[in-house]
Parts: structure tokens; sequence; C-alpha cells
């Protein structure tokens, strides 16, 4: 079997917009699953969102839907409900991300959908789900995170900061294709479809179980509190004297007493676990970095075996020596990220026909 073609012989129908329901189905194109986007009339607003490199449609878009076929349908006239009904009967999965009823309102209800195929996986991926006081909420994935109590324990004691890259979007991407496959391994056994509810909100809700662990302890704000999150000296980020910064993680013993030996401060061993937030220990490392430039931490540290690692600017990651031993961005474009039997994935670039009568807009990989 091709490296990437676990999921050869699936066919995906992909309704979403914007980033969450594109990406999941870009990682099932990316396995091999043969992915049909289905676009509104005027396509996906995306094709023209955050148009960086001055092309069209936006570098946003094209890796999104690498490896996609793209139809455009007009889901509100009668030809193109037809059309819809035609391909949901050869799809095994349809991934929507509308916000709840309105595949009722377009005449694909539940029920309508289990008469054309019984065995289609249907997943629903919206911003609060199908119930719940919240389901009509409007949002994106800031508000998610915000009232999934992520923004709660991420940022300075002073002021949440926001996520980037959107923790909610692909939280949510990663919890639908997981989902999804787990779904298409029960229809070997039961021979049925199954309709799958995923939630931004939820799939980010289920990310902090490690605040939530601590919540009943530590109520109040938990921002720079915890040993994860800058309440610890051996879990931070530090500036040099120059402006740069870095990571420094040597959070098991041996880590931090090989950091405390390098940098001569074999006084700090015995404080590596002081109660949280270590707020005085924190300021005393601040003050030994800001003492010299990054070259000289990098050249003490980067030979001992303590978890310090520079933090390179976007533009400085394509000659990331990892990263090209590993493969991981074809130009500028990130790659699947594994290596399944013993090789990086590529990505997909080869077209496939769709049947007769469907207008294809297919965008190869890099496409202008």
């Amino acid at each position: 079997m091709n490296n990437q073609n676990f999921l050869s012989g699936f066919r995906v129908l992909d309704l979403s917009q914007y980033i969450p329901g594109p990406f999941a189905t870009r990682m099932l194109s990316d396995l091999g699953a043969d992915v049909i986007k289905v676009e509104p009339p005027r396509g996906d607003p995306m094709r023209n969102f955050m148009l960086s490199d001055n092309a069209m449609p936006s570098a946003l878009y094209r890796h999104l839907n690498r490896g996609k076929r793209i139809v455009r349908l007009d889901l509100k006239s009668d030809q193109g409900k037809a059309e819809l009904s035609r391909l949901i009967k050869q799809a095994d999965v349809l991934l929507e991300s509308f916000r709840p009823g309105v595949m009722d309102r377009l005449g694909f209800d539940r029920n309508r959908l289990e008469l054309l195929n019984p065995q289609l996986i249907h997943c629903a991926l919206s911003g609060f789900g199908q119930n719940g006081p919240y389901r009509d909420h409007a949002g994106h994935d800031l508000t998610y995170c915000a009232a999934s109590g992520a923004l709660s324990a991420t940022g300075t004691v002073n002021q949440p900061v926001m996520m980037f890259p959107p923790l909610a979007d692909h939280a949510g991407a990663m919890q639908a294709v997981n989902t999804i496959q787990a779904a298409l391994l029960g229809r070997v056994k039961t021979n049925k479809g199954a309709f799958i509810d995923i939630s931004l909100f939820d799939s980010a809700m289920a990310w902090q179980y490690l605040g939530l662990s601590e919540a009943e302890e530590k109520s109040g704000i938990q921002r720079e509190q915890l040993l994860l999150n800058g309440g610890a000296a051996c879990y931070n980020i530090y500036e040099t004297a120059d402006g740069h910064f870095f990571a420094l993680a040597p959070l098991e013993a041996k880590f931090w007493q090989a950091f405390c030996e390098a940098v001569d401060r074999s006084v700090w061993i015995s404080r590596h676990l002081e109660n949280m937030p270590q707020t005085a220990l924190i300021a005393e490392l601040r003050e030994l970095f800001l003492s010299q430039p990054l070259e000289h931490w990098q050249q003490l540290l980067d030979g001992v075996d303590c978890c310090f690692e520079i933090i390179p600017t976007l533009d400085q990651i394509k000659q990331h020596p990892q990263i090209e031993a590993r493969g991981l961005l074809n130009d500028w474009e990130p790659n699947y990220p594994a290596w399944i039997n013993g090789a990086p994935c590529k990505n997909l670039t080869q077209m496939v026909k769709l049947n007769e009568g469907v207008s294809v807009d297919w965008l190869p990989l890099n496409a202008e």
C-alpha cells in the first residue's frame, strides 16, 4: 500500500468553509480519500481571505483544499439539490459546517440523508453543537476559546492573550477526523452510517483538563500561575540582551541540574520545585539572561541536555535543520505531519475525474 493511501476508495463530500471543516477534509485527502468540495456559486470566502501573496485564490485556500476537487452548486435551486443528492448517494462521508438547522431547511434533514444513503457518515461541525442554549450563537475561534475557559489560563497575569494558530478551529478539525475514521471502522461491523455532532467549543473545552485539574484548589485567575503556563522558572520564555527570545523547559530534575550547572548557578538546583508561581526565581533567571546576547546563551546551552531552543521567526523556519530533515515543508506549505512506512507523506497533486455532468474547478498544489 502506498504510504498515504490508507483512505483510498473512500469518498468524502465537503460542504464546509473557512478553516475547521476544510482542514479536516484536507487531512483525509492527504491520507488518500477522494474529497469533493461543494461550494456555493460564489465559492468559499477563503478564496480571497488574507491574500498575503497577492495570488488568487489565497495561499490559505490553496493549502486547506489541496488535493480536493471543487464543484460549485446552488443548494437553494432544484438542480443543485438534485446534484447534491446524487453525490450523497455515492459518498462515504459528508462533512458540513452549517449552523444547526440549515441542512433541514435545504431539504437534507437526517431522515432524507438516511433514505439517500443508509451507510453515510454525516459529520456536522459547528461552533457550539446541535443542541444546548448556545446552539445558535455566532462565534469564531477567539470566542470559542473564551467560552471554554482556555483564555483564563493563557497570557500574562494582567491580561489574557489570544492563541495563534486558532486553537478551537484546529482542535475541532482533529476531533472530526478522529471520529469520522472511527465511524468508518464501526461501519465495517454494523454496515450502518452514523451522525456525528462535533463542536469547536466542545473540542477546545476538552483540552482544558490541565487547568480544570487545578481549578478546585486554585480559584480565580490561573495565568502565569501553573507549572505549564508561565508559573515555573523551569518552563518559561526568556529574553536576551539583544532582544531575542528562547524557550527553556528543563522540567525533569536531571535537565534542571544540567542547566543550573551550565550557567554556574548550582544554588538554584534545590529550588526546582518551589511553590507556584515561582515569581522570585523567574526574576533571577530573567536578570541572568538579559545580561548576555542570544549567541552567548546558544553557545553555552546548545550542547547541554536541558531542553533549550531559540524561538525563530516564521520566515526563518524554512532553514531549520529538523524541518529540512523531516521534509515538513513544500516551499512554504506544511506537508502532512507524519512519516508512514519510513517515508514522509507528500502533498497529493493527482486529479481524478468526477462523474459526467459535474463542473470541476480543481486546484492542484501551489495553483496560481
